[in-house]
């Protein structure tokens, strides 16, 4: 007798659906609560997604050339990835800082680096999105800085920061103060930016780099809406209105090669969320949508085969797209083996541009709404992630699980799991466990110039000459006092960056006050 099969978060999957499996079940059109078939009405026969193509390497210089290519391709949107060093608080010239300057994203110490990176780029004519935690608070002064030297409404600018610190504890690791120091950074942003740029998404809940980790689909989306959850919970306490905050608060999730899978996790996680802002005392509507970028999953390519990596890509832009994504970035062919370069960006956007133009997919809205399969996996994935976060909720929430140890242990499991799969030939992936060859393809990468750090070294050092050190030395203390005590920190870490502050003098200043977070 044939084994039952079930998908990778161990849903069993029934040789055949019918109408039984979806007895009882309600289908309410789409933007209507709980929102499962979409946040619009008309979803993209109205605005497509934004294709918005993640990219930052080397300097600033040199994205900025990258940001332009992308833009000249059709790009709607541009997403920014910075280096290790900015991402954990440290300028160029840290000791910690070397051998890593301009890796994995562009560096930024200063905002003479950010005018630099967005150099001819009108910020009240792009939405910028900026993947960045631990120090996202910087970045941002940094962008709204800048938007005011262009003489941009800062009323009006629009993007995100990703800043969800709490995914950095339980599966990344780019963190830098204490959880609790962390969620006060985390609500003072929402605080100010609901005054001050109200058009900013203030936070993007990430699942991404959870499911990168090794979760299956539904711990991605069961451990995401409870972090979600104890931000909502951190703003409430802070006495901000969920139903002000609640419409700026974003979501970013991966998209893996099981199609139905991934739909059925994004159209449960739109519900999920809903039901759950409901209960958390919103009454407007736009604070219950689960708005959500997607990235297509990078732990899934593979160096064996690249070019195969096309393919699944593609799989991945469809779920996304068919799940109901608002914005989406589709990764290089190549990224297993480096950071992307122009060919495979280039065809990573067209990806995108044949499913929006060539598909006919975006013609409908929800269009595996009804499938006996879609809907019954729907529910069934809903059902397994309540049952996580119900568990995380008697333990005290988001932070104390991830404290304790259970999430990240979680994730580890399932990761393990998943690679003992690979290994015994249970799972199947095209060109790594079967279909191999012999010779390796060749393929072009791209490479970093090993003189990049000590030219960025070399432009914060004349920067520091430059800058008043009176004004330096004022900024500092005033933002060291704001710590602690209870005042927003943002006014004072806006008038630490407008008068060149570094990234890394500011992020020690708190480091002095709140301590590091040693994991």
């Amino acid at each position: 007798m044939m084994q039952p099969l079930s998908n990778d978060s161990g849903i069993e999957i029934k040789k055949v659906y019918t109408a039984d499996d979806i007895r009882g079940l309600t289908l309410q059109l789409p933007g209507e609560f709980p929102f499962t078939r979409g946040v619009q009405a008309d979803m993209y026969r109205g605005k497509l997604w934004t294709m918005r193509q993640y990219a930052g390497f080397s300097t600033a210089e040199e994205s900025n050339k990258r940001y332009h290519f992308l833009l000249q391709q059709g790009v709607m949107g541009l997403s920014v990835a910075f280096d290790l060093p900015t991402q954990i608080g440290y300028d160029s010239n840290h000791v910690l800082a070397d051998g890593e300057v301009g890796k994995v994203g562009v560096a930024i110490d200063s905002l003479e680096d950010m005018e630099q990176l967005f150099a001819g780029i009108r910020l009240d004519e792009v939405s910028t999105s900026m993947t960045i935690n631990a120090t996202g608070f910087i970045l941002l002064a940094m962008y709204v800085a800048l938007a005011k030297k262009q003489g941009a409404d800062i009323h009006k600018i629009s993007g995100t920061i990703q800043n969800d610190i709490l995914k950095e504890y339980a599966a990344r690791g780019t963190y830098i103060y204490p959880p609790r120091a962390s969620m006060r950074i985390i609500t003072d942003i929402f605080e100010w930016c609901s005054n001050h740029v109200p058009k900013w998404n203030t936070i993007s809940i990430s699942g991404y780099h959870i499911r990168e980790a090794g979760s299956t689909a539904v711990q991605e989306i069961a451990f995401t809406l409870s972090n979600g959850k104890a931000y909502v919970k951190a703003a409430i306490e802070k006495g901000l209105d969920i139903n002000v905050f609640g419409k700026r608060l974003s979501f970013f999730f991966n998209a893996h090669n099981d199609l139905f899978e991934e739909v059925a996790k994004f159209r449960a996680a739109r519900s999920m969320w809903a039901t759950m802002m409901k209960e958390l005392g919103a009454t407007d509507e736009k604070a219950m949508m689960l708005r959500f970028h997607t990235q297509t999953g990078g732990s899934t390519l593979t160096a064996q085969q690249p070019r195969n990596n096309i393919t699944r890509v593609t799989l991945q832009t469809l779920a996304a797209v068919l799940g109901g994504t608002q914005s989406l970035h589709t990764n290089g062919y190549d990224e297993a083996l480096s950071l992307p370069t122009e060919e495979a960006a280039r065809i990573a956007l067209r990806t995108q541009q044949i499913v929006a133009f060539e598909s006919g997919v975006p013609q409908t809205a929800d269009p595996l709404a009804g499938s006996y399969y879609v809907e019954n996996l729907t529910r069934e994935t809903e059902t397994a992630a309540w049952k996580l976060i119900e568990q995380i909720d008697a333990m005290g929430g988001s932070v104390v699980a991830i404290e304790n140890g259970f999430i990240p242990d979680e994730i580890a499991k399932s990761a393990y799991r998943y690679q003992q799969q690979i290994e015994s030939g249970e799972k199947i992936i095209v060109g790594v466990n079967r279909f191999q060859e012999d010779t390796r393809e060749s393929t072009p990468v791209m490479k970093i110039d090993s003189s990049i750090q000590q030219n960025q070294v070399n432009r914060l050092e004349a920067l520091k000459a430059r800058r008043n050190p009176s004004e330096v030395t004022r900024c500092l203390q005033a933002l060291q006092k704001a710590a602690q005590g209870t005042d927003n920190l943002m006014p004072l870490v806006l008038d630490a960056v407008e008068n060149y502050c570094t990234l890394g003098e500011i992020a020690d200043v708190l480091r002095d006050v709140f301590g590091e977070y040693k994991g």
